[in-house]
């Protein structure tokens, strides 16, 4: 490979024989600085923006020749559509790279349809102003995972897309060989049988519900792998006959499956209090019990879940970074209702 020009928003090549054949976007993106990415590259020749012997190639997956000569122009950064929103934040860590938050529950991530603003995304606009880089072409705080609207809890975002990049890695392996560490605590009906364990259950969209997950079967086209730890912390109250009414779970993720921790301890007869997707049928749960609690867990108009462990690597410095959120007053109230009217525990 030869590079016969490199400017600041453009890069040419001239291919060798020993790219022969390799696919358009993986040539282009293994000469690039190691923040642009493969699905950048790929993005920005989908967009017109690299030519192939002086003629546009809109195919990512074109087969190189030898001496076909590459022209990338590098597409400035568009202006996000959100609209930055002074919404306050809490921020447990932040510097030039990425910043750490607690996330209330009640406020959705990303603008989409019905909620086009007081969005996360909104306040970060705000917040981070021009600190934020061209992160996949847009000026935007980098996402790397998420949070349900009504899940509280610590969230990490991206300032930069070598951050993102690097933020990104360390989620898609889920802490299996990195340092990524996320522990949720879930508040569920009931006590599982054993004390820790494991749910293996692949999940796909409901045939009943396009917008919920159900378990499935393992020969379903639409099965993605889905692993779920968990180990209870504490139990709750007593029923008539001993068992316990409710539970506070550690859960952590080997898989990040929409939905999963609710869906997996639905799927194990556990499903957390308040969920109204996943733990409606356990309706009679909350009939049953004491007249200020169940008032208590009526008023609860969530699910009981909480991201309150978040440590990793710093992608950019290197420095380990451990964060632990305190459960917001409401959820702490729901736990208390459980104790104050069941004294026994």
């Amino acid at each position: 490979m030869t590079v016969i020009r490199d400017e600041t928003k453009g890069k040419a090549f001239v291919v060798d024989d020993t790219a022969k054949g390799d696919r358009l976007d993986a040539y282009i993106a293994a000469q690039m600085p190691p923040h642009v990415s493969r699905s950048r590259v790929k993005d920005i020749v989908k967009q017109g923006g690299v030519s192939v012997n002086g003629v546009p190639c809109t195919s990512p997956n074109y087969r190189l020749k030898q001496n076909d000569m590459l022209n990338m122009v590098i597409p400035e950064p568009e202006e996000a559509t959100p609209e930055p929103e002074n919404n306050p934040l809490d921020i447990f860590f932040e510097d030039s790279h990425l910043l750490i938050l607690n996330k209330p529950a009640g406020m959705v991530v990303h603008p989409a349809v019905g909620h086009w603003s007081g969005t996360l995304v909104n306040a970060l606009l705000y917040h981070c102003g021009d600190s934020l880089s061209g992160i996949g072409g847009v000026r935007r705080p980098g996402i790397v995972h998420r949070l349900d609207k009504d899940t509280s809890g610590l969230l990490v975002v991206a300032k930069t897309e070598q951050t993102h990049n690097g933020l990104t890695k360390l989620f898609m392996d889920h802490g299996r060989t990195g340092s990524l560490k996320r522990a949720y605590t879930a508040l569920v009906w009931g006590r599982p049988h054993s004390g820790s364990g494991t749910i293996d259950a692949p999940l796909a969209r409901s045939s009943n519900n396009r917008k919920k997950r159900a378990v499935v079967k393992q020969g379903n086209p639409e099965a993605k792998h889905a692993v779920t730890h968990f180990k209870v912390l504490s139990e709750l109250g007593k029923n008539p006959d001993e068992t316990s009414l409710a539970s506070l779970v550690e859960c952590q993720l080997e898989t990040g499956r929409t939905h999963q921790i609710r869906v997996h301890m639905s799927h194990i007869g556990h499903p957390l209090i308040g969920d109204q997707d996943y733990g409606k049928h356990f309706q009679t749960k909350e009939n049953a019990l004491p007249d200020e609690t169940r008032k208590v867990v009526a008023d609860f108009k969530r699910q009981a879940l909480h991201a309150a462990v978040l440590a990793f690597d710093h992608p950019v410095t290197g420095k380990h970074l451990a964060f632990e959120a305190p459960l917001p007053d409401d959820f702490r109230r729901l736990i208390s209702s459980f104790e104050y009217k069941n004294p026994g525990f």
